[in-house]
């Protein structure tokens, strides 16, 4: 049986903030100290990584092989890094941007056709993560889509699905160029882990995330430390900053160069390399002047794919760490629970 929501939400974030009738933060939203001492570390930010997509597809053979070696480095030491020279059209990115806007700026009674009734759902809009069993409320809508290997999309605004098809169609060729990269870096088949982990028929889900500005940034989050469920995440955002990634015991103000994507490990990625590449924490901050939108794309197994650490990454020095589980199953876990750092990951750990 659901459980009762803990407390009364509105319509949405968005429509909260447009009403122009806040001056402070509702209860439900204070989740954060605003004496805290900074846990953010500004030194960090020119370190993270940078990875030429270009030369992963059309460099040269040295070129590619120490762009294979910067790849490995960044999936094992950061979990995180920029693309550049990705190949995805700015055109194509944009309309994106303002298809979903459009869909945001929808009547509420429009958008609420989406709102799921289960964290399966191929079309979910929301507030918040899972209203169901939270106990503070995010500062944060949000739309969910599941474009591979069935496509699905809203009808409203009109021209939507064409544009949601062309962005996921790109984003699943980088991820999917990404993927191939790191496969290389670990000395493993491109083959046969697109057979293992059912590549062909990948599990994609677009996200369009909605942070209004917050009457009192400084108490309410957008989402709280988490990592994500899938193998990549690939991240743009309208321009406002807002998304933070831990790097050893530190938080990182992430600033991305113009026309780049912000790629992430996912919790599947550190199941099937057993440990090697660590998903990554990560966390959104919000700010009292502009609205941010970001647009994530999960690339993950095929969702009937039982996952489990890659035979040739399991050894006597370094066991299986973690338990074989099917990624719908996994999914359904991670969805349908608080949304907190490695909870789901941490419930397959090998003791």
């Amino acid at each position: 049986m659901a459980t009762a929501p803990f407390f009364s939400l509105p319509h949405s974030i968005k429509h909260l903030s447009d009403s122009g009738a806040l001056s402070s933060v509702p209860p439900h939203y204070a989740c954060r100290d605003p004496d805290a001492p900074s846990d953010v570390d500004p030194t960090l930010e020119g370190q993270i990584p940078t990875i030429d997509l270009s030369v992963l597809t059309e460099g040269d053979p040295a070129r590619r092989s120490e762009m294979v070696r910067q790849l490995g480095l960044a999936c094992e030491e950061w979990g995180f890094f920029v693309v550049v020279n990705h190949g995805v059209p700015e055109t194509v990115r944009e309309a994106m941007f303002a298809a979903a806007q459009g869909f945001f700026d929808l009547e509420e009674e429009e958008k609420a056709e989406h709102s799921g009734k289960h964290v399966m759902d191929p079309i979910r809009y929301g507030t918040s993560f899972n209203t169901k069993v939270e106990d503070v409320g995010y500062w944060r809508d949000y739309l969910k889509m599941v474009v591979h290997p069935a496509f699905h999309s809203p009808a409203k605004p009109l021209g939507f699905g064409e544009v949601l098809g062309q962005y996921a169609a790109c984003t699943r060729v980088v991820g999917m160029e990404l993927l191939r990269g790191i496969w290389e870096s670990l000395e493993l088949d491109e083959g046969y882990m697109n057979n293992a982990l059912g590549l062909d028929a990948c599990f994609q889900v677009c996200t369009v995330n909605l942070y209004p500005p917050c009457p009192q940034p400084e108490l309410a989050t957008g989402l709280p430390p988490h990592s994500d469920h899938g193998l990549l995440t690939l991240l743009r955002q309208n321009g406002v900053d807002g998304l933070q990634v831990k790097h050893g015991s530190k938080w990182v103000h992430v600033k991305p160069p113009p026309n780049s994507f912000l790629v992430n490990t996912g919790d599947h990625m550190e199941i099937v390399t057993n440990g090697r590449y660590k998903s990554v924490l990560h966390r959104a901050v919000i700010n009292g002047r502009s609205t941010r939108m970001s647009i994530a794309t999960v690339v993950a197994p095929s969702p009937d794919t039982v996952v489990e650490p890659v035979a040739q990454l399991v050894s006597s020095e370094r066991p299986a760490m973690y338990r074989g589980v099917r990624y719908r199953e996994y999914l359904e876990h991670q969805q349908g629970n608080k949304l907190w750092e490695k909870s789901a990951l941490d419930l397959l750990r090998v003791q």
